[in-house]
Formats: structure tokens, sequence, C-alpha cells
């Protein structure tokens, strides 16, 4: 019996592999024929074997994969085409060709590797596209209004309070402090506490929710470096039954939330709010960007699912994005004591004391601090590189990419790119200061896309990192404990440090 069994699980898989073999059949056939308009030679990337580069990646760690692409990067120094089964990819490493990609109304649909997170997201903003994507942007954009940020701030204030009394207490413990541990709590809070109106610490199964997102992400890591895993047939028989327990969590707990705010939905209090009533912006319920999805219930624009797929899109882009950001900026700030006296003095100069009275009009004068945040998503971008897919036969300058190719811009070499950056390895915030960015190609920095998919939340970003590090450099002085221009980097559909980012901590005096 056990014999038979095993016959037929064995045909059942030289099936699976000989089917895979006849529908990627054209892809293949597809990569050879990538052309040019002139009939000079495109730039290639040098396979292992006659499969072309669909075996480089067996056996690697997640850090040898991270560094596979920046070899490439740097051996070639130009955009470059590489040929694995099923996916022809082009690579961008130039930002006049990122340019061109992300502003093609005919490339808006992400590449197939983002199918890895339709079990966690479905078809959110993230993953969506054409009309579907288009319909959601728009309906969900007057969610990031800056009327509505406004609100938003004495959120990411009140977090900001719980993080230093976190600090303080972490400083009658240890001299080190594992930033990897406190800023993603502080990150998660406030994406949880301004997208779906509750806090998570108050939540029974706040810590959970906490742990099954990291799961989630995992998941999609572990499918990126196993070949055999992309397979959505291979990894439901397998992994895939392990991450359902996990899945399941996840949308209960969205879901659950989204129930208990329809509940004390007003629908009056969300309009007021949208047409930036002033007098409604301190209602006992403060606006969440769920009230927007909630409002459109009820015209009929979207439905219990669909809001379930926005929340987690969210929560899982608006949360460790931000807080490898910051984890990187307070290292970088901790290494460069000349850069952070320099933040130090401008908080001096433009914010009070009391910070309960800081506001977005202070947070926009604070230039350098800026410049800090933007020099430190330059070398470590929280998303490192995007992929698009061709549709459609597209010339890309004199390129010509067959129907079926992937394209990945990877952002984290064009922010290292020298054709853009003098000394584009190091930490040098000034080279974001208004005269010094004049002469440089737009899509040189690109932390969050651009084009059409940019990222809908990113002057929320920038708003919520600036809150944070305020409230820290008017209360501590960053120290150093490693360098972090000798940190390492894993792959993954957001970046991550191979070890946990530590500093020190002085209070001011």
């Amino acid at each position: 019996m056990f014999y038979l069994v095993f016959v037929a699980i064995f045909i059942a898989l030289i099936s699976l592999c000989l089917w895979h073999l006849h529908k990627d059949y054209e892809l293949l056939s597809l990569c050879r024929r990538f052309k040019t308009t002139d009939g000079s030679e495109f730039v290639k990337g040098k396979g292992n074997s006659i499969f072309g580069n669909t075996f480089d990646t067996i056996g690697m760690t997640s850090e040898e994969l991270f560094y596979y692409s920046r070899d490439y990067a740097e051996e070639l120094k130009r955009s470059y085409v590489q040929y694995i089964v099923g996916f022809p990819i082009y690579n961008i490493i130039d930002a006049a060709d990122a340019e061109l990609v992300l502003n093609d109304n005919n490339l808006i649909t992400k590449g197939d590797m983002y199918r890895f997170l339709h079990p966690f997201l479905q078809t959110g903003l993230l993953t969506s596209t054409g009309q579907y994507w288009n319909t959601r942007r728009k309906l969900l954009t007057p969610a990031f209004h800056f009327k509505i940020l406004e609100q938003f701030l004495e959120v990411f204030k009140k977090e900001s309070v719980k993080f230093i009394e976190s600090l303080r207490k972490s400083t009658n413990k240890t001299d080190e402090i594992n930033l990897n541990e406190l800023v993603p709590r502080f990150t998660l809070n406030s994406i949880c506490e301004t997208a779906l109106g509750v806090k998570l610490d108050d939540c029974a199964d706040g810590d959970d929710y906490r742990k099954n997102i990291a799961i989630a992400e995992h998941s999609f890591i572990k499918r990126v470096m196993n070949p055999l895993m992309a397979s959505d047939t291979l990894y439901n028989l397998g992994e895939g039954r392990k991450d359902v327990s996990t899945l399941k969590k996840l949308h209960a707990f969205s879901s659950n939330i989204i129930q208990k705010r329809r509940l004390n939905f007003d629908e009056a209090s969300v309009r007021k709010a949208q047409e930036m009533d002033s007098s409604d912006l301190n209602t006992k319920q403060r606006y969440a960007m769920l009230d927007t999805m909630l409002l459109a219930e009820t015209e009929g624009l979207i439905d219990h699912a669909g809001i379930c797929e926005e929340v987690n899109t969210f929560m899982f882009g608006g949360y460790d994005t931000t807080a490898m950001t910051l984890i990187l900026c307070l290292a970088f700030l901790g290494s460069y004591p000349e850069k952070q006296q320099r933040c130090f003095e401008e908080l001096k100069e433009f914010v009070d004391d009391d910070l309960a009275n800081l506001d977005n009009r202070t947070l926009s004068q604070l230039k350098y601090l800026e410049c800090v945040i933007k020099e430190t998503q330059r070398l470590c971008p929280s998303v490192p590189g995007i992929m698009r897919e061709c549709h459609t036969e597209t010339k890309l300058n004199n390129l010509i990419l067959p129907k079926g190719a992937q394209i990945i811009v990877h952002i984290f070499d064009i922010h290292r790119n020298p054709k853009y950056y003098d000394r584009p390895n190091e930490f040098i915030p000034e080279r974001f200061l208004n005269d010094s960015t004049v002469q440089r190609h737009p899509y040189a920095f690109i932390p969050f896309s651009a084009g059409r998919r940019n990222c809908i939340g990113q002057k929320y970003a920038m708003t919520e990192m600036k809150t944070l590090l305020t409230y820290i450099l008017k209360n501590f002085e960053i120290l150093p404990v490693d360098d972090p221009l000798t940190y390492r980097f894993l792959a993954g559909i957001l970046i991550r440090t191979k070890s946990d980012v530590y500093v020190k901590i002085r209070k001011r005096l």
C-alpha cells in the first residue's frame, strides 16, 4: 500500500513539473527574444548553467541572496537582463530607466513575486492592479489628507511619550538598548490606532498580533528563498499548511476590530472630518483610516472583505517600514555626533520644551532632521526593490521587453549609484539640502517609489518619524555601539539587518 502511495505521489510531482515546464515554455522562448531597436547588445547577467540564472540562488542564505543583486550592480554598473525559468527579468539600477518604468501607465501591475503576499493581503492596494487598484487608490486617498494627518499627530505624540518612558526604564537595566525590540512596538501601536481607531496595547491579543504579523512576513521570505515554494501548489501542500493558523488569527483580529468600529460608526462625524471641519477635530472618537472605508461601504463602493484587505495592507505596510528607518536613523545619529548635535540645535531653535505644543508647522521647520531621515532612507531604503510585470510588449528606450517579462527596480542600488552621488556609501545628510538636490536626477532618490504607484502614506510616515525623533533627541543623547555602515542586510520585501541594532543613550541635562 505504501509503495502505491509513493508511486502516486511521484507521478503527481512529475506531472506537476511537466505542466509548469509547458506553461513556462512561451516565457522561456520570450527570454531569448529580448531585443533592442537599434540592434545593439543589451547587458546580460551571466548565468551559471544552460538554464541561465535559474539556479544561481539555490542554497544561498538570506544574506547571500541580498548581496547577489548588489554584486551584479557593482560589476555591470548598468541595468541588466537575467534569464530565469518562467521569469525573464530586467534589473534596473539606473534612475533614468526607473523613471521610464514608474511613469509608464502600462506598467502598474506588480511582479509575480507579490502573489506570495496574497494569502495575507489578498488583493489590497499593495497587490492589486488595473481598474480595481485605481478605484481603491481613489477611495483611500482622503484618509491621508494633511488635515487628517493633524489628527494623527496626537497619536504619534502620545505614543512617543510612552516610548520615552520605556527608554527611561531601559536605562535602569542595561547600557545598551535593543532598538529592534522597542521601535516596532511604537510604529505598530501608531498604525493600529490611526488605521483602526483602537489601541493595540489595550487589546488582549495585541502581542499575539505582533508575533503573527512577523510570521506572515517570514513566510513571504521563505518563498522568495526557495524556488520550489514559488509554486502555489507545492507551497500549499507543504509550508503553506503551517501558515494557515497564523493567517486565520491575523484575519480574525482585523475582522473583529472592523466589526467593533462599525457598531460605533458615525457617518455624519466622518463626513465632517473629511470636509476638514476644524470644529470636529476633537470629537470623542478620533477619526481613523478605517472610517473612510466604512463610509465607502455605506455607498456600496467596498464590502467587508475589501475593508479587511485594506486594513491588513495598512498594518503590514505601515509599521515595519517606518520602524526600520527609525532604527537605522537612530544608529546613524549615534555614530555621527556632529550630525546629532546639529539636529539638537535645530530643535532648540524651533521646538518648545513643552512637546505637548508640537504641531505639523513646527515639524516642517526641522529641515536638517529631515535630511538625516532622507540620507538614512537613501543608504537603507525600507523597500530595497519593487517589481513590475509586462502585460504587453513594452519599449523602454531602445530595449524591447516581451509580454510576461518581469522588471525589478533595485532602489537600494539606484540610491548608491556613483553616477548620482559622490561618496555614495558614506552618510552625508547635507546632500539633501536644497542647493545640493537641484542637479540630481529626480528618480535617484525614490524611498517611497514614484509615479502612479508611489506610497500613499509617505507624508504619514515622515510625520511619524519626525515626531518620535524629536521626542528622543529632546530627552536623550544617542551614543553608538556599532558603525551602521558595517551592517549586513537580509533579502526580503523589507530591508532587514542581519543582527539587531543597539545604541546607548544618555539623559540630557
